[in-house]
């Protein structure tokens, strides 16, 4: 998709204050709305300058789309890198003027926006904002749960109305047994009231991080276990490592590659608790000797009446 520069759509420096872009905005809603505009692209220009300035006129929003935007390197390509918004704190309210409808570019930075969702104009106390982060957590953390440190993004905003992202350090309480898509509740961490009003919450959705060993589904997690052939075919008895400490298994005589065997309740720990399966590879040792060479002549002698491709033969 196409990188959208807004402030160019809006026609202000990217210095420019809150003030500044909210007069900017005006001045060309004015001249681009479809019922009194004569322009013959009214309606696509009124939505770009209304997309342009949602994105730009609340200050989380301006926080994450400048972060991505230094990012972005010159073409007509773009795409967000994957965990862009990882730890970012964002309320998640929708267009103040109700429109509804946004360009791709804008919902793969912010996603969908509801329209209802506006913020109040009352002058009295006001609860402030809920705030949404994504953060990452160790598989291992999972199983053990505990106290976990965390970063946060936070978007702030000075004297001269210009937005930047600060660093926030949290200590969180992660539970055993959480999953990733689920969402912990930090009450009175999102954004401050308005007069007296209350602190908004923060929602933290959990994403449990990539394991170089370890793939998990829900409940239950996968293994890819290398074996020798003999073990494969004879039998044995190995340890298993899982992200909770390393366990003996048994190997059947006779297993193929791909067999897949089930650690009962070894996987995430919740009620009921997931299972770890170990599915087989078998490695193979290198022929890197001529003692290597020699056994597996001896070995394709003594089997010489199979065939590993008897199933494809017609």
């Amino acid at each position: 998709m196409e990188f959208k520069d807004y402030y160019a759509a809006l026609g202000v420096e990217k210095t420019a204050t809150a003030e500044e872009i909210k007069r900017a905005y005006r001045k060309l809603a004015r001249k681009y709305h479809p019922d009194v505009s004569k322009e013959p692209d009214a309606e696509a220009r009124f939505k770009d300058v209304a997309e342009a300035y949602e994105a730009l006129h609340d200050p989380e929003k301006r926080a994450a789309y400048d972060d991505i935007g230094a990012r972005h390197r010159d073409g007509p390509s773009f795409t967000p890198p994957p965990g862009w918004d990882s730890g970012f704190e964002y309320s998640g309210r929708g267009d103040p003027d109700g429109a509804a409808e946004h360009s791709d570019f804008f919902e793969s930075l912010f996603g969908r926006q509801s329209a209802g969702a506006r913020r109040p104009r009352s002058t009295g106390a006001m609860a402030g904002g809920d705030h949404h982060a994504k953060v990452q957590i160790d598989l291992a953390d999972t199983y053990r749960g505990g106290r976990h440190a965390i970063s946060l993004r936070v978007p702030q905003t000075d004297a001269q109305g210009r937005t930047s992202l600060q660093t926030r350090q949290l200590d969180v309480n992660i539970a055993r047994g959480v999953r990733s898509g689920q969402h912990l509740r930090l009450a009175g961490q999102g954004g401050p009231g308005f007069g007296d009003g209350p602190a908004g919450d923060l929602y933290l959705e959990i994403e449990i991080a990539p394991h170089p060993h370890f793939r998990v589904d829900d409940r239950d997690v996968y293994l890819d276990l290398p074996v020798a052939p003999w073990e494969a075919a004879l039998g044995a008895s190995v340890t298993v490592p899982t992200p909770d400490g390393s366990v003996q298994l048994t190997v059947p005589p006779g297993s193929a590659a791909g067999r897949r065997l089930r650690l009962k309740g070894k996987g995430i720990p919740s009620q009921p608790p997931g299972d770890l399966y170990v599915v087989l590879t078998i490695a193979l040792p290198p022929a890197d000797t001529e003692a290597a060479q020699a056994a597996y002549r001896a070995f394709a002698q003594t089997c010489v009446d199979f065939n590993p491709r008897r199933a494809l033969e017609a």
